[in-house]
């Protein structure tokens, strides 16, 4: 049996927020400030299932690259 993970990214160009869940973000219970600008969203349990970056700012001359690599668990 293969399980595909799920990881969705939004960028908030107003608010200058990056966004990624690489779980359900409906199963979000609680969220955590790390002190760098870095929101923990947590599930239940406890877990972390995604983290919000403020003050995102991309480079005008770069798009915003992401590279992605999976492994069996």
């Amino acid at each position: 049996m293969v399980v595909c993970a799920q990881v969705k990214v939004f960028y908030d160009r107003t608010g200058n927020s990056l966004t990624v869940w690489f779980g359900n973000p409906q199963d979000e219970f609680e969220s955590e400030e790390t002190g760098d600008e870095v929101i923990l969203m947590k599930d239940k349990s406890g877990r972390v299932i995604g983290f919000e970056k403020l003050n995102f700012q991309p480079s005008q001359n770069d798009p915003v690259k992401m590279a992605f690599e999976a492994f069996p668990v």
